[in-house]
């Protein structure tokens, strides 16, 4: 059979450089941006990009990858997001702190601790709500979401498997639940006390310039804490729980090769259950106080289909051609940055998956985790996690997050913005360093 790079030309990766380019040069042009802020109209520039795609791959025998990723990737993690919106979105954390650098700080740093026990999704949407509430009498405040974005949907998520997509696979490749508490928390300490650090300086200088008005408004509206909808705790250790425990190392009949369709998803088929279950027993008035609204799911929803689907033939050349990157790629470092920059702007899911599949194994076979040298191991985590966090679409929380600030009024950055404004020069910095201490 024909190699498959040979087998799928140049021209199949331009409709995924076609997505991303529109996602992030639409909502810059005049009346074209309005255009783009319905999820509608995402929709059909997701189909327009991702149904020729489809066709053409199915027309040239590649259906069984297609299918793969959009029914096994993209199902999952659409339902996972889901159910992690639809549960947190149930609990209503109502309260408006005096929006201070230490306030401030500390209900990022909470989220960055939780991130890794359930998930970067779930601790981004419990508290999001929570600060855009604090600081919404603050001037100076997209500095703030940003941070969020970085600290808590994604570098907080490294430390377990439920913290973040790509570690929950590899945890399926064997690698102990704990090995990454064990042997990544230097990397997740220091990151996220870096990030913590330059954000206290950075909201502490902007704090000063703040007008005496805003600051007397903030110090006037302050309340106490209320927290309502405490029936989606129960739910969203639900999901926990099935993310941990339905899989193929539990329920070993999901993995085989001939599982019917019903079991391979079975995960799944509970987090439509879970979501069920949270908005029927969720009094009304609680999502309401939450300003709850589908929108931010639907966004990634309907944008991620389009990455997903033209996104196939690249991740198919990528493993084609693994043989010959591994023959370059030699050194942990240049895994962290080859793993990170892909997952920045592919799934970091199957991007971890396809650099797994690249690592050596350490010249002592005992030293090997789930095969692989540990080294190596950390490289792949470190970078498909961390990375996430260079633009918008590196992880799926990123997008939700500024889709819901944007929701509340704030002006966010666009696609570019984002990154030429802040993570590039704050986050890339700051993990390149941890890089060169610890990788």
């Amino acid at each position: 059979m024909e190699p498959l790079e040979h087998l799928i030309p140049a021209w199949m990766l331009i409709p995924f450089a076609c997505m991303l380019l529109c996602i992030a040069i639409l909502p810059l042009v005049p009346k074209v941006g309005e255009w783009w802020e319905h999820n509608t109209h995402k929709l059909y520039v997701s189909l327009i990009l991702g149904v020729p795609v489809a066709i053409w791959l199915c027309l040239h025998g590649m259906s069984h990858e297609l299918i793969h990723q959009m029914v096994y990737d993209y199902v999952p993690f659409i339902l996972l997001l889901m159910a992690l919106f639809v549960t947190t979105g149930g609990i209503c954390i109502r309260g408006d702190y005096r929006a201070t650098p230490t306030i401030n700080t500390i209900i990022l740093a909470i989220g960055w601790v939780l991130a890794s026990f359930m998930g970067t999704t779930g601790a981004a949407m419990l508290l999001i709500r929570l600060l855009l509430s604090t600081i919404s009498q603050r001037q100076y405040k997209v500095h703030t979401i940003l941070f969020f974005i970085a600290i808590v949907a994604n570098c907080g998520g490294l430390l377990s498997p439920l913290g973040d997509p790509p570690l929950f696979l590899l945890f399926q490749k064997g690698v102990p639940f704990a090995w990454w508490m064990q042997n990544m928390f230097p990397e997740w300490l220091v990151t996220g006390l870096l990030l913590l650090t330059i954000y206290f300086i950075w909201d502490t200088i902007l704090y000063k310039k703040e007008p005496l008005e805003a600051l007397m408004s903030d110090a006037r509206e302050a309340t106490k804490l209320q927290v309502s909808g405490l029936i989606n705790i129960f739910w969203l250790l639900c999901v926990i729980a099935s993310t941990m425990f339905i899989n193929a190392t539990y329920i070993p009949a999901m993995g085989e090769h001939d599982a019917p369709f019903y079991l391979k998803l079975l995960r799944e088929w509970v987090f439509i259950a879970i979501i069920a279950g949270s908005w029927i027993t969720t009094r009304k008035h609680v999502r309401v106080q939450n300003n709850y609204s589908w929108t931010p799911i639907m966004e990634v929803a309907c944008v991620f289909l389009g990455i997903f689907a033209t996104m196939t033939p690249a991740l198919m050349f990528l493993q084609a051609m693994k043989g010959d990157i591994a023959a370059v790629l030699s050194a942990p470092w240049q895994f962290v940055y080859c793993t990170g920059t892909l997952s920045a702007f592919l799934d970091n899911a199957p991007t971890a998956m396809v650099f797994y599949s690249m690592a050596p194994q350490a010249a002592d076979m005992a030293l090997n985790v789930a095969n692989i040298d540990p080294v190596f191991l950390k490289a792949i985590s470190f970078g498909a996690v961390f990375f996430g966090s260079l633009t918008y679409i590196g992880n799926g929380p990123n997008f939700m997050v500024a889709s819901i600030a944007q929701q509340e009024g704030i002006k966010m950055p666009s696609f570019f913005g984002y990154m030429i404004k802040f993570s590039l020069i704050v986050c890339l910095p700051v993990y390149i360093l941890v890089q060169i201490l610890f990788i």
